[in-house]
């Protein structure tokens, strides 16, 4: 694979909507939401294990007190060592604070994380730099709270030139010339632009600027902002916001390119890049999570008010089907049922292939996220070799030996485990002059369940 794959990652974005004193009345901790992103974020490693990095924004605080928290990592464990870090402040104050492990307000005060707005986002390697500075979410910081900016996404823009000219042409100067760049200031400069109309707006009515601010938190058009920003964006993504003053919002692609889910109950909003993440993390049933519609943005307002809005006119849908058939979790309902599906579909092909000598073929499969739809192709084995039974037996009729019946019904497919994973090495998305050697060495052979030079051998490989 010689072609660079950026940004085939994940994002979680979970907003409680209760005071944290419910939550510590109900579940016992104020940290229920740090646990909840960790557990979001955890069942979507598969989607990202080379980086990650979360966000956490606290409501109503005050001037001087701070309210944005941020820490990403590049760690062999990007995410444990995360939550690590998280976790030691939090021990530290029950070392010398124990009374206070529960007082929120001292936890706001004293504590990062401990606000009711979190983004995490888990980031896949690409063929560019793996630094800290790669790693989203992206925070684009204002003496203003309404124009504080945390952005991370799962997306791919084809045309970041031209969108890069467009920042040239309002007067920015930015840092560097990246996708992820680009859509931060982007999606920025419409922020600036709407606070900017809001206060010419509101000055006029009240005398106190911080009057004013407070009517610019309750009245920003964020699916105006987002209508303006990405009007010219071309590709795949599942983009995610936080506003310093605590409204939020993920936008999907016209196409649906770019999965996200979401949920809503009179305690939390949560999206996240997969479905079962989120059945997990809250105990719920396929049914009770939808799918954000393509071209719309889930919009998360600092009132709790929570509603899909259209941004972009959907487009025919065209979800990814790398993102289907590599990165999404294969617990979640459709994609189980899509894998062992595809599994299933192959088989007569197989067998014409292989001349239909079962006898003489083992079958297997490589890597382990295969491992669904080699199932679906194993029951079509099955099936086929049914069919097969069924006419050899009518072919043979009530006097049959008993040899012969045995014969015909021990009849299987030849299933073995020929190569083992190295679960210490990754290939498929590294520096080309690294791939090619590691990759004789991240699978170890099984030996003995192959005949050399009799017998066939069929691998069903999910990333073909």
């Amino acid at each position: 694979m010689s072609d660079p794959i950026k940004h085939e990652c994940g994002i979680a974005l979970l907003r409680l909507k209760k005071p944290l004193e419910y939550f510590v009345e109900k579940y016992g901790t104020p940290f229920y939401g740090v646990n909840k992103l960790h557990l979001l974020m955890e069942k979507q490693h598969n989607r990202g294990q080379d980086g990650a990095g979360v966000a956490n924004i606290k409501l109503d605080m005050n001037p001087g007190e701070r309210y944005i928290s941020r820490i990403r990592s590049i760690n062999k464990a990007p995410i444990q060592d995360i939550f690590k870090q998280i976790n030691s402040r939090f021990e530290d104050i029950y070392e010398k604070h124990p009374d206070k492990i529960n007082d929120v307000d001292y936890l706001k005060k004293s504590a990062g994380f401990t606000g009711e707005l979190f983004l995490g986002h888990l980031r896949y390697g690409t063929f560019g730099k793996n630094s800290k500075e790669s790693c989203h979410p992206f925070l684009r910081q204002n003496n203003w709270i309404t124009r504080n900016l945390v952005v991370a996404g799962n997306f791919n823009l084809t045309n970041v030139d031209e969108l890069f000219e467009v920042l040239l042409k309002v007067g920015q100067h930015p840092k560097e010339k990246s996708d992820t760049v680009t859509v931060l200031e982007k999606i920025g400069h419409f922020l600036d632009v709407e606070n900017d109309e809001l206060y010419h707006r509101f000055k006029k009515e009240y005398d106190s600027n911080l009057e004013v601010y407070g009517q610019i938190s309750e009245h920003i058009e964020i699916q105006k902002i987002l209508k303006k920003a990405s009007e010219d964006w071309d590709g795949g993504y599942t983009m995610a916001g936080l506003l310093g003053h605590g409204d939020a919002f993920v936008l999907r692609d016209p196409a649906g390119v770019r999965p996200a889910f979401w949920y809503e109950d009179d305690e939390v909003c949560v999206v996240a890049s997969e479905r079962p993440a989120i059945q997990t993390a809250f105990n719920l049933q396929v049914e009770d999570i939808k799918e954000l519609n393509p071209g719309h943005a889930l919009i998360v307002k600092k009132n709790g008010l929570v509603k899909e809005h259209l941004i972009n006119e959907p487009t025919v849908v065209s979800k990814c089907s790398f993102e289907r058939i590599y990165f999404s979790r294969g617990s979640d309902k459709d994609i189980y049922t899509e894998r062992k599906e595809l599994g299933r579909l192959i088989v007569e092909p197989v067998l014409d292939t292989i001349d239909h000598d079962l006898d003489n073929s083992v079958f297997s499969f490589i890597p382990n996220t295969a491992e669904i739809s080699f199932y679906g192709m194993v029951k079509g084995l099955e099936s086929h070799l049914n069919e097969k039974k069924i006419v050899q037996l009518q072919e043979l009729g009530p006097g049959a030996s008993k040899e012969d019946l045995e014969k015909i019904i021990n009849q299987r497919a030849r299933i073995e485990k020929i190569a083992i994973k190295d679960a210490k090495l990754r290939t498929f998305i590294t520096q080309d002059d690294s791939r090619n050697d590691l990759v004789s060495h991240v699978y170890d052979i099984t030996y003995g369940g192959i005949r050399a030079n009799q017998d066939n051998l069929v691998v069903i490989d999910d990333s073909i």
